[in-house]
């Protein structure tokens, strides 16, 4: 009877010690730009998971600086936190902060980029982001679809960090399955994802005086500039782009952009949190290690499957009670 009383009390003992540290927990999130806003809203859903689950939060910004980067780790290590997040800037950089965490014992999971590449799988918990490369394939073929003899300038993002990279084999390949009714007669990189980026290079390319009738831009900032240029030149050309962040909702309302493959950002924060936070309480590995977004074409014409990233109850629903 005493060794049945011992045992129920001690497995008590070890459930309450486990809820203990869950509520106790203090997780480092390390950014690669919060005025990102793809990064800005992921990290929000994260937040979001961890106060529904009681765990403390440290936001660093890197800034898109490894050294702000490394530094951010280095305070989070300080700081004895129980896991850590990071937004990489590149998988190199995020394979040197993993390699931090790991000489420090602290658990680290990924965000919006495959480190597969850089990192041994014992490495990581998990990543989480979007197949770039599927929503480039999918930019493509609306185009191919929706724009008679289509000829595609692609306002692209910036180069080095992997997403530029990923989204162009996806270009290619659709370029490739559809190239009897689409061919690309341009690409011009920008410096970084925003707006004046967009709207220079739509205005350098319209100067060029090469021939297109639609454009393809990497995201919804670069996408805005570009619709700005046009409308300077007075053209009007069907833009697409990526992402579907809270300002796309208005700008394919509006006929700025005409379509948009959207990808839910709230979800890879939230998802990133769950996987983080069942390691750290239960040990919990997930498979596969890395998690892909869903890719959901939007056009202006019928929004019904728009997905809004602020939704942040709506991604917590859809990851932690799927359907």
């Amino acid at each position: 009877m005493r060794k049945k009383l011992f045992v129920t009390l001690m497995a008590l003992l070890l459930v309450l010690s486990l809820a203990s540290a869950a509520s106790a927990a203090t997780y480092g999130y390390i950014a690669y730009q919060m005025s990102d806003i793809w990064n800005e809203y992921s990290s929000k859903a994260f937040k979001y998971a961890a106060d529904q689950n009681g765990v403390d939060v440290v936001i660093l910004d890197s800034q898109n600086d490894i050294g702000k980067s490394i530094a951010a780790m280095e305070s989070l290590i300080q700081q004895e936190v129980d896991g850590i997040s990071i937004f990489p800037i590149s998988p190199e950089q995020g394979a040197q902060l993993i390699k931090m965490a790991n000489e420090a014992g602290i658990p680290i999971t990924v965000e919006n980029i495959d480190v597969a590449g850089v990192a041994k799988p014992e490495e990581y918990v998990a990543a989480v982001g979007c197949l770039y490369g599927d929503i480039g394939y999918a930019a493509i073929e609306w185009l191919s679809k929706n724009v008679k003899d289509a000829k595609v300038f692609y306002a692209a993002g910036a180069v080095g960090g992997g997403v530029f990279e990923t989204y162009k084999v996806g270009v290619d390949k659709a370029l490739e399955d559809y190239k009897d009714s689409i061919q690309m007669v341009g690409l011009m990189n920008a410096d970084a994802w925003s707006t004046e980026n967009g709207l220079n290079l739509t205005t350098n390319f319209i100067n060029s005086g090469v021939e297109f009738n639609c454009i393809f831009a990497n995201n919804d900032q670069i996408a805005q500039g570009c619709y700005q240029a046009l409308q300077e030149a007075g053209l009007n050309y069907p833009v697409v782009s990526t992402g579907g962040s809270p300002d796309a909702y208005k700008f394919l309302q509006d006929g700025i952009e005409a379509a948009n493959m959207t990808a839910p950002v709230s979800i890879q924060g939230v998802q990133t949190f769950k996987n983080l936070h069942e390691y750290v309480t239960e040990g919990k590995i997930p498979d596969p290690k890395f998690q892909n977004l869903p890719v959901i074409p939007v056009s202006g014409e019928d929004l019904s499957a728009w997905i809004d990233w602020s939704d942040f109850a709506g991604a917590y629903e859809y990851v932690y009670n799927p359907k």
